[in-house]
């Protein structure tokens, strides 16, 4: 059983690991093709929630964000692979701040490929959310089941 979740775990984690090798190779003085794919979605992301709540999203240098996710991405799937939950969090953390602004189907008519295109993107990163946060249930249950095994446990002389 732990081959084969450890085999589970390094070809969930290589999805983030491959792309952020990806993004790292071809990260350029102006960030590459990631940023300028990032750029005008992030600012239609930021027009969207200052005109919906009211608040200013800060000023981000696209460069700087895809650095972060690089690194997010590269040092999650590493720990993820590990086993360590912490791993877990930082892939979480890049699925959240990432996801609904790369996959903004919500900015398309539902009648236009694109809409579908961006769909099914979002509902993927969606999936591997759930997964991960599967795992981190799943470890959290595994250590409160072993701790009360062993507290359960007397010795009697």
């Amino acid at each position: 059983m732990g081959f084969t979740s450890f085999v589970g775990r390094v070809l969930f984690a290589s999805v983030f690991i491959l792309s952020a090798w990806q993004e790292y190779n071809e990260f350029g003085i102006d960030g590459g093709p990631a940023a300028k794919a990032f750029r005008p979605k992030y600012n239609v992301y930021t027009k969207h929630i200052t005109s919906y709540t009211g608040l200013q999203v800060p000023a981000v240098d696209v460069k700087h964000f895809i650095m972060t996710a690089i690194v997010l991405k590269s040092v999650g799937g590493l720990l993820f692979i590990l086993g360590s939950s912490l791993g877990a969090v930082l892939l979480l953390l890049h699925l959240t701040f990432t996801t609904p602004i790369l996959y903004d189907f919500y900015n398309y008519d539902i009648e236009k490929a694109q809409f579908v295109n961006l769909f099914v993107k979002f509902t993927q990163n969606l999936a591997l959310f759930g997964a991960l946060l599967f795992f981190l249930e799943m470890k959290s249950s595994l250590a409160r089941k072993l701790s009360k095994k062993k507290a359960t446990k007397s010795k009697t002389h």
